[in-house]
């Protein structure tokens, strides 16, 4: 025998499955970690909080957008979310994971299968000139992951990296160039900032532009939860505009003990100035002075505008690669970013 929910996800006999609330962030977490403990012998997330925060994103409700399967005895084996909250959401984020000890039960199949239909259920609003093609991922090592994908009929595009830099010294200072001042953030800053973020990556891989108070309030949301710091949000001004900005926690996702660069840019008039590099030194240097001695980011790895060059100069090496897969559900117009904007 089998159950069913919705006639949308079938599982072996008593499996239950539901929509998520902000109280199974916990559960969802300690889940993460056994699968990464296993695969890597390190930790997904640091805190149950991380994952709180990013169900509580705008437009999106967990209950409806995330399905956790439960095993007979009520521990939690199965996990799987669609993002459909971008406009227009023509390349939907699914990601999930399946407790290792639960594999090849058919859950993974499952939950993939609900998220594909959860989804579409969006393509009857989108213009019918766009190419939709929801898009996942996992970390390149997770062999299972891969050939889940691949049996669903997704093909992988992309690499990016988690890039880490440890420090056993202070780093040495930045150097800026002419006219280039260093202003530190705050939320007052957070409009100005969100219009530099967009600059600087409307030239990156897989970017959209969306409308700007959508993209707004997704982005104050992200800068305003638990863990940001305006302490670390650092703005190189160019008289008062913002020529470039990076971003920073002192706290990794992954690990508490490390620093993590969260978003770093340059915008285009401002480029090839050694702009980023010492944006990066100045946030190395920082990280270091509050006693992290290891600092990490992620980085598209044939990044478009140079960046990868940047960080490996900078002196850091690749610590993890994840891949990203995506399925084409309908042909047509491709509107997010593949290469350089003239």
């Amino acid at each position: 025998m089998k159950e069913q929910l919705a006639t949308q996800i079938i599982l072996p006999e008593g499996f239950t499955v539901r929509g998520a609330t902000l109280a199974d962030a916990p559960a969802a977490t300690e889940m993460f970690n056994v699968w990464m403990q296993r695969l890597t012998g390190q930790n997904d997330l640091a805190d149950p909080n991380i994952l709180r925060e990013d169900w509580e994103s705008p437009h999106f409700d967990p209950g409806q957008d995330i399905r956790l399967v439960f095993s007979p005895k009520g521990q939690l084996v199965g996990y799987i979310e669609a993002w459909t909250n971008s406009t227009p959401p023509v390349h939907p984020w699914i990601w999930g994971r399946v407790h290792p000890d639960f594999g090849g039960l058919g859950i993974g199949t499952a939950l993939m299968e609900w998220a594909e239909e959860h989804a579409c259920r969006v393509l009857p609003d989108l213009p019918s000139d766009l190419r939709f093609a929801p898009r996942t991922g996992s970390l390149q090592v997770a062999e299972g992951s891969r050939k889940l994908f691949e049996d669903r009929g997704f093909n992988r595009i992309r690499s990016s990296y988690e890039m880490r830099i440890e420090m056993d010294e202070a780093p040495s200072a930045p150097v800026w160039s002419e006219g280039i001042t260093l202003k530190t953030g705050s939320h007052d800053d957070i409009p100005a900032i969100y219009r530099a973020f967009e600059e600087s990556f409307r030239d990156h891989f897989g970017h959209i532009q969306e409308p700007f108070e959508e993209g707004l309030a997704k982005f104050s949301h992200f800068l305003k939860s638990e863990g940001q710091d305006p302490s670390m949000w650092f703005l190189a001004m160019d008289g008062e505009e913002i020529a470039g900005i990076s971003l920073c926690r002192p706290e990794g996702y992954s690990e508490k003990e490390m620093g993590w660069v969260n978003i770093l840019g340059v915008l285009r008039p401002w480029r090839k100035r050694g702009i980023g590099v010492a944006l990066l030194k100045h946030s190395f240097c920082e990280l270091y002075r509050r006693g992290r001695r290891i600092a990490g980011l992620g980085v598209d790895a044939e990044n478009l505008t140079g960046a990868l060059r940047l960080y490996e100069k900078a002196g850091m090496h690749v610590h993890m690669v994840f891949d990203t897969y995506e399925k084409t559900i309908r042909e047509g117009r491709e509107i997010s970013v593949e290469s350089l904007a003239e």
